[in-house]
């Protein structure tokens, strides 16, 4: 994928869930990769399928079809398969005072990880991971309870428990979406000398593309359980090809002129025939694709499932049309 290579990988990924005497689709045909030392943000509204997908790149939930690829060998889910997987591949939550146990120290809930994996030097993996994740002198926290901190010390100790396991792979779900403004830039300057210092990788989970634009590499943007648009941060964000990349660029500060979309995204068992933002989209609405005469393919015609190239790609019939494609 990079000339660093892919290290995690979705492969034509799709999960279902039973709902209502139907199928969700709420992974709908995913290709992603994540390449050695890359940061890539995972952006979309919520209840487009961001966290399942996150959930199933971590071996939490189990594909209905297609793989999870981990250095290039699919993921198997045997206990002992998934134990050493995720000491590779670390899960960072949004809510840092949920996942603290309030009765348990820093330094004890930075060694929950060691201590599952047998690992040794534990409390020098916890002085280690508590300096790496910018609480320093890390003495001064190692007795201290979750209560006693600021919130972004809590994410910085939840972080520290991640990187006190050495892993490649960081998957953090909305990793400042709890945080006052005021330490989210730290937060994210946090991951990003992670990636320079420690060579690390992270998929980022949020739905604003303002955090994606201060700190990934790359972008994938998902509607309604697929990748529609994807590539490299600079492009996709500052000439999106999209319809839905477009609307939701719009609506931050500095946009000139918001795009508001109809409705709420369709139910995902009764996923649109089509282009499946068609119901919503704007360039539709407004009669711009049947200037270009692809609003007929907008409603019927199904688009291909994006790749995981690391090229500037859109799932967009009017989009395909203005790039010479068809």
């Amino acid at each position: 994928m990079t000339e660093r290579g892919t290290l995690l990988e979705a492969r034509d990924l799709r999960v279902e869930f039973p709902a209502r005497g139907r199928r969700a689709r709420a992974v709908d045909g995913v290709n992603l990769g994540v390449g050695e030392g890359e940061i890539v943000a995972l952006v979309g509204e919520s209840g487009c399928g961001k966290t399942t997908l996150a959930r199933t790149l971590l071996g939490l939930e189990r594909p209905t079809s297609g793989s999870v690829l981990y250095g290039g060998a699919p993921l198997t889910y045997s206990s002992r398969a998934l134990k050493a997987y995720r000491r590779e591949v670390q899960l960072v939550l949004q809510d840092p005072t949920g996942s603290l146990n309030p009765r348990h120290t820093v330094y004890e809930a930075v060694a929950e990880g060691p201590r599952i994996h047998d690992m040794p030097d534990e409390g020098e993996r916890v002085i280690s991971a508590l300096s790496r994740a910018g609480l320093r002198p890390p003495e001064r926290f190692v007795h201290s309870y979750p209560h006693e901190l600021s919130g972004g010390q809590r994410q910085r100790v939840v972080i520290a428990g991640a990187l006190a396991l050495d892993p490649r792979v960081l998957v953090a779900d909305e990793p400042v979406a709890s945080l006052d403004a005021s330490v989210r830039g730290e937060i994210l300057a946090l991951l990003l000398r992670l990636r320079d210092d420690l060579g690390l990788s992270a998929l980022v989970v949020t739905h604003d593309l303002g955090l994606a634009w201060n700190i990934a590499d790359r972008v994938a943007v998902m509607y309604l359980g697929r990748i529609v648009e994807s590539g490299p941060v600079e492009q996709v964000l500052t000439s999106p090809s999209h319809p839905y990349t477009q609307a939701l660029l719009s609506v931050l500060p500095e946009s000139p002129s918001p795009v508001v979309l109809r409705g709420e995204p369709p139910d995902p068992t009764r996923i649109p025939g089509g282009c499946r933002f068609h119901p919503r989209c704007q360039v539709l609405a407004s009669g711009t694709a049947a200037e270009a005469g692809v609003d007929g393919r907008c409603r019927t015609q199904p688009l291909a499932v994006i790749s995981s190239s690391t090229g500037s790609q859109a799932a967009c019939h009017y989009a395909a049309v203005r790039r010479g494609q068809t």
